[in-house]
C-alpha cells in the first residue's frame, strides 16, 4: 500500500517535517491545507509546492516524505467531502501535554484564518449563511487563546469544546463552498 492512502496522525506528519529540518508544527499548514482545500480546491502539486516552501526545501527529500504530504492533503480532501462528516484538524493528540493541544489548535486556526484573510473577498461572505459567518467571527479569539494551561479535567473539556467549534466551523465552510458535497442526508418535512 503506498503512503499516499495510509491514515496520517499529526505525529506522521511532525517527522517528515523534522526529517526536513523544520521544527514547526504542522498544525498551523493542516489549518492552511483545510482552508484552501474549501475555497479553492489546491491541487496536489500546488500543495506539494506550498509545503515545500514552508520547509525552505525546493522538494521533499525522499518519494516516501512526498507520498506522506501528498496523502495527507487527501485524507484532508476525503474527510471534508466526506458524507459522515467525520474531518478532523490534524492536531496533536492525547500523548502531547494539554498545553501543546492548545498550541496546535492555536496554530491551526491562525494557518485556517490566514487563508479566510488572503482569499474571500465581502461579495463571498455575503453569500455565505449567518452560522456560518457567526462560526469564522469566533475563529480570531480562538487563535487568542492562552496556549500556557494545565493538564486538568475542564482545562482539558474546554480545548475540546474549541476543537469542535474549529471541526465543524471548517466542515460548514466546506459544504457551502461544495453545495452538494457532502452528501449529508435531508430530513424529510413533516407531513400535516
Amino acid at each position: 500500500m503506498s503512503l499516499i492512502d495510509e491514515r496520517h496522525e499529526f505525529s506522521d506528519i511532525a517527522d517528515v517535517f523534522l526529517l526536513h529540518g523544520s521544527m514547526q508544527s504542522p498544525a498551523f499548514l493542516d489549518g492552511r491545507l483545510c482552508g484552501l482545500l474549501a475555497l479553492r480546491d489546491i491541487s496536489a502539486s500546488e500543495w506539494l509546492e506550498e509545503v515545500c516552501l514552508s520547509l525552505g526545501v525546493e522538494q521533499p527529500t525522499d518519494t516516501s516524505s512526498g507520498e506522506r504530504l501528498l496523502g495527507w492533503r487527501k485524507q484532508t480532501l476525503e474527510a471534508l467531502s466526506a458524507s459522515d462528516l467525520n474531518y478532523t484538524p490534524l492536531l496533536p493528540d492525547e500523548l502531547f501535554s494539554l498545553a501543546e493541544q492548545a498550541q496546535g489548535l492555536k496554530d491551526w486556526v491562525q494557518g485556517f484564518n490566514e487563508v479566510i484573510d488572503d482569499v474571500v473577498d465581502d461579495e463571498t461572505r455575503k453569500r455565505w449563511s449567518q452560522a456560518l459567518c457567526e462560526a469564522l467571527d469566533d475563529m480570531p479569539a480562538i487563535a487568542g487563546i492562552d496556549a500556557d494551561i494545565d493538564d486538568s479535567p475542564e482545562n482539558e473539556n474546554d480545548l475540546f469544546a474549541l476543537t469542535e467549534h474549529v471541526r465543524m466551523t471548517a466542515m460548514l465552510l466546506y459544504t457551502e463552498q461544495h453545495p452538494g458535497q457532502p452528501q449529508v442526508e435531508q430530513a424529510d418535512a413533516p407531513t400535516h
